[in-house]
This record gives C-alpha cells, sequence and structure tokens, in this order.
C-alpha cells in the first residue's frame, strides 16, 4: 500500500517569489486596506444612546410543593418578570409610535414594522442576577440615538400605567356595586334594631349581659372582617375572569382549594381567626398579643397567595405573560375566598356556644342582643368595603410604574458615532489584503515549483 507524500513547502523559495512579486503583493494589501478605509469613512454614522432601568422586583419567591413542581417543569425555581418587560419594549404598542414619528413624510414602503426595528435600531439586556435593564438604541444622529431609548422607555411605562388603571377602575367598580348593597343591608338592620329599642324600651343592655356581649362582639368583628373579606376578593375574582374572558385565553380551573399545601395554610388561618377573635374579647387592637396574631394571621395570608401563584406557574407554563398574571389573581382570589369562608364558619360555630348560654335571658333580651350583633357586623362590612374601594383609588392615582428609571437617555458626542468603527475596518482590510497576497504568493510559488 503506497503512501502519499506530503507537499512540503521551501520557505527560503516562498521567500523569493514573494520578493520577486513584491510590487503586486504590496498592491494587493495596499488595495485592500485603501478600500476598506474608504468604505469606513463612506458607510453611514450612527450613533448609541443608552437608557437603564430597574424592575420593581427581580424575582417572585414561591415555597412548597409548588416551587418543587415548577423547578422540575421548567429548570427554575423563581419567575422573574424582567424578561417580560424586555420583550414588551419590543410590542407594537410601545414601538409603532416612534416609528411613525421616524418615518413621517417618507416612503412608507421604507417603513419596517416593530419586529425588524427592534432587531436593527436596539439592544435590550438584562445584567446577569440583577434587575437591571439597559435600553440600548441605535440612530443615525446623537439626537435620535436619544429620542428612541427615552421613547421606548417613556411609552413602555404609559402602557403599563393604562393596564394597571384600566384593572384598578375596574375593581372599583365591582366594589362599588357591593358597597351599595352592603349600605341598604346595613341601613336595614340598624333600623331594625332602631324600632326594636323603641318599642320595647330597651337602650342598654343590663349588668348580667355585658360580658355576654362583649364576647359576641368579637366575634361579630371577626366575622364582619371576614365577609368583608370575601367580597373584595370576590370581586377581585371577577375582574380577573372578565378580563380573561375579554382575551379568551381558554384558561381552566386549577381546583386551588384541593390543593395539599394549600388546605394546609388555610387551616392555620381558621385557627389563628379563631385564636385572634378570642383575644378581642379581653383585648383592644393595639395590644401587642393582639399585634402579633393579626402578623401571624397577615404572614399565613402571604404565604397562600405565593403558594397558589406558584401552582399556576407551574400549571400554566404556555400562557403569556399577561394571562398568567390574570389567571393568578383569580387563583388567589379564589383561594381567599374559600379560607375566608372556612374562617368564617369556625368563629361562627365558637358564636353559637355563647348564643346558647344568652338563650336563658329574656326573649327580649335575646332579640336586642341578635339586632344589635347584626346591625354591627353589617355597618363593619360596609364601612371596610368603602376603605378597601379608596384605598383602590388612592393606588390608581398614585400607581407606581413596575420599572424605574435610573440613567436618562445619554446624548451622544456628535465626534464619537458608535459605528462605522474606521480603525477596526482598516485593520480587516489590511488582515484581508494579507491573506490575498498570501494566495496569490502560493499560486505563483506551485507554478515555478
Amino acid at each position: 500500500m503506497d503512501l502519499e507524500k506530503e507537499e512540503s513547502i521551501d520557505l527560503g523559495k516562498l521567500w523569493q517569489v514573494t520578493k520577486e512579486h513584491k510590487k503586486v503583493v504590496g498592491g494587493i494589501i495596499v488595495g485592500c486596506t485603501a478600500i476598506a478605509t474608504i468604505t469606513a469613512f463612506v458607510l453611514p454614522k450612527q450613533y448609541e444612546s443608552t437608557t437603564l432601568v430597574q424592575t420593581r422586583s427581580a424575582s417572585k419567591e414561591i415555597g412548597g410543593q409548588a416551587a418543587a413542581v415548577l423547578a422540575a417543569a421548567t429548570g427554575s425555581s423563581t419567575a422573574s418578570p424582567t424578561n417580560n418587560y424586555m420583550e414588551l419594549m419590543k410590542s407594537r404598542t410601545v414601538l409603532d409610535p416612534i416609528i411613525d414619528e421616524l418615518y413621517e413624510g417618507k416612503d412608507p414602503e421604507k417603513k419596517p414594522d416593530a419586529a425588524g426595528f427592534a432587531k436593527s435600531n436596539l439592544d435590550i439586556k438584562n445584567t446577569k442576577g440583577t434587575n437591571l435593564i439597559t435600553v440600548t438604541a441605535k440612530g443615525k444622529t446623537p439626537e435620535e440615538a436619544q429620542q428612541i431609548s427615552k421613547e421606548v422607555v417613556d411609552n413602555f411605562l404609559t402602557m403599563q400605567t393604562n393596564n394597571s388603571q384600566q384593572t384598578q377602575s375596574l375593581l372599583v367598580q365591582f366594589l362599588n356595586g357591593r358597597i351599595e348593597e352592603a349600605k341598604q343591608d346595613s341601613d336595614d338592620a340598624a333600623q331594625k334594631f332602631a324600632d326594636f329599642s323603641r318599642e320595647h324600651k330597651l337602650y342598654s343592655p343590663d349588668d348580667q349581659l355585658k360580658q355576654a356581649i362583649t364576647q359576641v362582639s368579637a366575634y361579630d368583628k371577626s366575622i364582619a372582617d371576614l365577609q368583608s373579606q370575601q367580597k373584595a376578593a370576590q370581586a377581585q375574582y371577577d375582574v380577573a375572569t372578565n378580563k380573561l374572558g375579554q382575551q379568551k385565553s381558554g384558561s381552566k380551573a386549577y381546583n386551588i382549594n384541593d390543593n395539599g399545601t394549600v388546605q394546609s395554610i388555610r387551616g392555620q388561618i381558621v385557627a389563628k381567626e379563631v385564636e385572634l377573635a378570642g383575644l378581642r374579647q379581653k383585648y383592644t387592637d393595639n395590644n401587642p398579643t393582639v399585634i402579633a396574631a393579626q402578623q401571624q394571621l397577615n404572614q399565613l395570608q402571604s404565604d397562600l397567595s405565593r403558594e397558589v401563584s406558584a401552582v399556576v406557574d407551574s400549571s400554566a407554563a404556555s400562557l403569556n405573560s399577561a394571562q398568567m398574571e390574570l389567571l393568578k389573581n383569580q387563583a388567589v382570589a379564589e383561594a381567599s375566598i374559600g379560607a375566608a369562608k372556612a374562617s368564617e364558619d369556625a368563629v361562627r360555630a365558637k358564636k353559637d356556644e355563647i348564643e346558647q348560654d344568652i338563650s336563658k335571658y329574656p326573649d327580649e333580651m335575646v332579640t336586642y342582643i341578635q339586632l344589635k350583633s347584626d346591625a354591627d357586623i353589617k355597618k363593619t362590612i360596609y364601612t371596610n368595603l368603602v376603605q378597601q374601594c379608596e384605598q383602590n383609588k388612592i393606588q390608581e392615582a398614585m400607581e407606581s410604574m413596575d420599572i424605574q428609571v435610573i440613567d436618562e437617555a445619554n446624548l451622544p458626542d456628535e465626534k464619537k458615532p458608535s459605528a462605522p468603527r474606521k480603525k477596526l475596518i482598516a485593520a480587516i482590510g489590511l488582515v484581508l489584503g494579507c491573506v490575498i497576497s498570501f494566495a496569490y504568493t502560493l499560486v505563483m510559488y506551485k507554478r515555478e515549483a
């Protein structure tokens, strides 16, 4: 079997051939470098302007079984809104007004769409491990680059604010409907109590009933608060369902209340609500023991919201970000309604035990307490709903942006364009000339071999 002979190159002879054709070799190198240099000066200048923004939160915590499911499904245990924001900045809603302004009076056929404009004029990046986004825009002039970078962020902020205010306005509308019902119920209950007091000349309980009324009142407050929570959560549920219906997302129910972890947290909430109602029989709301119990209850409710959100995250990864957020709001509201209803049932059971002791008193006294209890509950529900509505109005009026501008778009130096990079282009021309001249020298070397 014959072995192929490796062709060797005589470097000395190759150098000799190079010297013999030095004019051609030099001409190729000089020519390529000159062409590259001329091209660098002919190409239109381009400038870059950057805006630095920070998202409100880099990630959302999740926990329990849902975190494990989400990690198995997506390879990550956290979900960040930052990537969603970056994609929304490239949307038609954000970019079309900028494109219309830049191409006003120009040939419509040359007008790019949002995707093409984003690809050629924008570089939006997230600094890894942070909640910082840099929006770098390219323009033909320093002013154009600054304008694009600034308006991308401004238009995005406007879009986010409008979407948030629309949701808040809808929630206020739903709450207003429930406030009207609660106001009527409160007025009716108060009138019945007043009529009974006048008819039977009962305006204050005797000393024997004061302690029982104090206990009943504590449970009434808890029941009223829980019913208020149900009505407010129902309004949030209706808003999310309404907007999901408008988007025709085809979302499905996830049976949140059947989830084991959710049931466990809900059971803890019920126990804490009963405990808090019992403490209110002895102490005021400013007592440290009551405050501590309320803080623990708030933490449990936050845990419930996080767990429910995580369940939806792990089960509906295919939905877009807007539908995902609405679906989570719907599921959290559903879980809140279930927890509040279960807590109300438990508190009512405790209240019934006290009312059995009260039943031994004369019927007039029992009726007096019952009517007073009903009036107190309905008045508290009405007051709580009004406060909830006012809070949403304030939030709507003072809605803070999802992202905050850290560094405004800078105005590039006209003498320092980002492109074309003349030195780099000239260096590429030089290297290309050297490669071509070497190839030419090899051809000449083989011919003379």
